[in-house]
């Protein structure tokens, strides 16, 4: 009853136009590839799957882009309201972020997922980042505590009132409102090392956790002068620098990291949608050899230069520019995903040689933290054989959580063994073994 009442109370659009981020990834769906990614909490109790439903069925109508399904016009797609039945929880699979087909699961493009202790919940990234996507999963764990008989577990944060309207400002296409600098800045990018491995099967997603002490990692990083994320990304691209070094490759190419940007911190926007923007700190081992200090000294800088409200503003300029151009806006459909496609092949995607995300400390209700013990994130299926690596923390725990397409471990191998060597505890848990 109480679901019906909240129904009604919002006046949805009838179609959401796709982000300028989100024109992108229905563009690189292939039979063997979505750009789909994970989000999961481990609470401290078993989950109950029937509760776990109902409080998927209550949450989901609060998020009116993610109770959606992707449509095909002739010059753009969109996103329009889905009632299907659905989405309905499913008990864990071994291989996560497998595909995401747009005419399957009648046509949500959500999936949760429960397996003992854990809630986990898939997005495709058309809907929105992982902002957007934890907001969905938060709001949904705290509906299932009250459901349980918690009462006391408030809204805040990433947790929003089910029952409440959902804000203008949380469906909007923040991209186009704060791309309006007065120059669009060239990007000139050189390929990138790329890790040589063995693909694995279809749907196979091999998955490294590293469970570890904030505190200490924090630490650590203090002693190099850095943020964790600085750490964290010197860390990564130390381990990229051996794992090249060891090919004993002829020829070498610089070592660079994909790290998206959450542009909330620089704009004031509370969008569920994405909004994010790509850097690419990195070396390049052609100019000489690197000691690790000198590598968190590279990141530090390039952190320091690039990530500000005015370079940002002109990366995301330079983004909406192509799809302001009248020209552009008249191309078929058919013809744009031609020309995204292969300029993301050939380009893009050759223009790093690992992806890595950090969440940061997660934001929710005091009154929430008792019942969970820790949360991950995991970037999905790489567009090629690659390794991702996510970031995300919670209280003491900090986890990082590696998700690759190829059979070998040697960067993640490389990595956490940095992380001992420099003084960090670290549990490791894998769907390898």
């Amino acid at each position: 009853m109480e679901q019906s009442k909240s129904k009604e109370k919002f006046k949805r659009k009838d179609w959401y136009k796709l982000d300028l981020s989100a024109i992108v990834y229905p563009t690189l769906q292939r039979k063997d590839f979505s750009s789909v990614y994970r989000l999961s909490v481990l609470m401290k109790e078993e989950v109950d799957p029937k509760l776990l439903q109902e409080a998927l069925d209550r949450t989901l109508p609060r998020f009116p882009t993610y109770k959606a399904a992707i449509r095909k016009g002739l010059f753009w797609r969109y996103l329009e309201p889905n009632d299907r039945p659905g989405p309905f929880v499913q008990e864990d699979v071994k291989n996560p972020c497998q595909p995401m087909y747009f005419k399957a699961n009648n046509r949500y493009l959500v999936r949760v997922y429960y397996y003992g202790r854990r809630i986990s919940l898939e997005a495709h990234h058309s809907l929105g980042d992982g902002t957007g996507g934890m907001s969905v999963l938060l709001t949904m764990v705290a509906t299932y505590l009250r459901l349980q008989g918690h009462d006391e577990i408030e809204n805040g944060g990433l947790v929003l009132d089910i029952y409440g309207e959902p804000d203008e400002g949380e469906l909007e296409d923040a991209y186009m409102k704060y791309a309006n600098a007065k120059v669009c800045p060239p990007r000139l990018q050189e390929k990138a090392f790329h890790v040589r491995g063995t693909a694995e099967p279809f749907y196979t997603l091999n998955i490294i956790d590293g469970i570890m002490s904030s505190k200490e990692v924090l630490q650590v990083a203090k002693r190099y002068n850095a943020t964790i994320t600085e750490y964290l990304n010197a860390v990564l691209l130390y381990s990229l620098l051996t794992k090249q070094l060891k090919e004993g490759r002829r020829r070498l190419r610089p070592v660079k990291i994909a790290m998206p940007v959450n542009l909330r911190r620089f704009f004031p926007s509370v969008t569920l949608r994405n909004f994010i923007t790509m850097i690419y700190p990195g070396i390049d081992p052609r100019l000489g050899d690197y000691t690790f200090e000198e590598i968190v000294t590279q990141v530090h800088n390039y952190m320091r230069y690039y990530v500000n409200e005015k370079l940002l503003r002109g990366d995301i300029t330079t983004n909406a520019a192509t799809q302001r151009n009248p020209f552009i806006r008249v191309v078929p459909l058919f013809l744009k995903d031609i020309v995204v496609r292969t300029f993301y092949a050939r380009v893009q995607d050759r223009n790093s040689s690992a992806g890595l995300t950090n969440m940061g400390v997660l934001k929710m209700p005091e009154s929430m933290k008792p019942y969970i013990e820790r949360c991950d994130i995991y970037m999905g299926q790489p567009f090629s054989r690659r390794t991702n690596c996510a970031i995300i923390s919670f209280e003491d725990v900090l986890t990082v959580n590696f998700a690759s397409s190829i059979r070998e471990t040697d960067v993640e191998r490389y990595f956490f063994e940095k992380l001992v060597q420099d003084g960090i505890h670290v549990k490791i848990e894998s769907n390898r073994f």
